[in-house]
């Protein structure tokens, strides 16, 4: 058998480059899987929301294979590729003529579309879900939106891999946090992309009154702004006594702060149900996370990662969290050790690889 493996690879500076990277190291050592061949037994597509993936996605249409949803919103992905005609068109064709007029006033409103709800509730799937043999996706958030938009697709869940580092020594995270004046606190993170769905502004607005309290505490906010209008916004709290700013990190500077870091805060809302890859290594390396509440992160168990609810509860949730952790560090290395050992039960490279494989193999015919 085959694969072709279709999906971003590094340097490209994307966790579904870093997914893909992993992956295909894993599946070739169950045989032979080139890259974006013109002919294989069988064709694996990574699709996710931005425009990395526009040449992926014209050849999932043009030959179905077995397409991986890295996220189950396109909304924003096919906003950027299409023309107003068109992209009213296409929404059309996944919700029917009725919906043409909030099509056209969804498409004169882009310039909100990274945080108004609208965009993420209506995910535009269907065309691309059509034509796949079979649809794989991370998370049950992610397969009853794809069921929404096609019931009679097939959909397998797969869960996010897992590939364990070499992780730096305790003694290198430390010379790590000297370096850059983070001196004996407890020391909070946010990495990856940097856009209003990382509820950014609410972290920054709970980190500051916890700083208050407890100043023997600091943020590190690692990362690319995606937008401006957020960067903008932020600046003033991105400033303030504790917030250290790093920009994009590439993977052994990520693994130092991950090393050094006490805790992850990685909030999604509005979701494009997608499975996060930094929730997963923070986890998976013995690292306390908050998530945001929902289908998206239920297969995490209970005990393993600290789920924090959309909507008005929110702040005095992601306030008094931050302030549990450092004040009973027993019980943050208590949820870092059932973090580790969830994340090795059921998202190790071996098995996920094998999953991939076996599921591969029923279509090499």
């Amino acid at each position: 058998m085959t694969v072709g493996f279709h999906g971003p690879l590094p340097p490209v500076r994307s966790g579904v480059a870093d997914y893909c990277a992993a992956l295909l190291a894993e599946l070739r050592r169950h045989g032979d899987v080139p890259v974006a061949p013109k002919r294989s037994s069988v064709a694996l597509y990574h699709l996710g929301n931005n425009g990395l993936h526009a040449a992926i996605y014209r050849r999932a249409l043009e030959r179905p294979g077995v397409i991986v949803l890295h996220d189950a919103v396109l909304h924003h992905f096919l906003m950027g590729q299409l023309g107003e005609a068109d992209y009213i068109e296409e929404f059309v064709y996944n919700y029917g003529a009725w919906h043409r007029p909030l099509a056209r006033e969804l498409w004169r409103a882009r310039a909100a579309s990274g945080s108004d709800p609208r965009y993420f509730e209506y995910p535009m799937l269907r065309r691309v879900v059509e034509r796949s043999l079979v649809v794989v996706v991370h998370n049950p958030a992610a397969g009853a939106v794809v069921l929404r938009h096609v019931p009679a697709a097939r959909v397998v869940e797969i869960p996010h891999l897992f590939s364990p580092p070499e992780l730096p020594s305790a003694a290198d995270a430390l010379r790590w946090r000297q370096r850059l004046g983070i001196g004996p606190v407890y020391l909070y993170g946010v990495f990856g992309y940097l856009r209003e769905s990382k509820r950014l502004m609410q972290v920054l607005a709970a980190f500051a009154r916890v700083h208050r309290e407890l100043p023997q505490t600091a943020l590190l906010v690692a990362g690319q702004f995606v937008s401006r209008d957020l960067e903008r916004a932020a600046r003033s709290l991105v400033a303030a006594p504790g917030v250290l700013r790093l920009p994009y990190l590439e993977e052994r500077e990520f693994w130092l702060a991950a090393r050094a870091v006490d805790a992850c805060i990685n909030l999604r809302y509005p979701s494009a149900g997608e499975s996060s890859g930094i929730a997963i290594r923070l986890m998976g390396v013995g690292k306390p996370v908050l998530v945001t509440e929902g289908a998206e992160n239920a297969r995490f168990p209970e005990d393993a990662c600290i789920q924090i609810p959309a909507g008005p509860a929110e702040p005095d949730s992601l306030y008094h969290h931050l302030i549990l952790l450092p004040s009973l560090p027993m019980l943050a290395a208590s949820l870092g050790e059932r973090a580790a050992a969830a994340i090795a039960t059921s998202h190790g490279i071996q098995q996920v690889g094998e999953r991939y494989w076996n599921l591969l193999g029923e279509f090499s015919g």
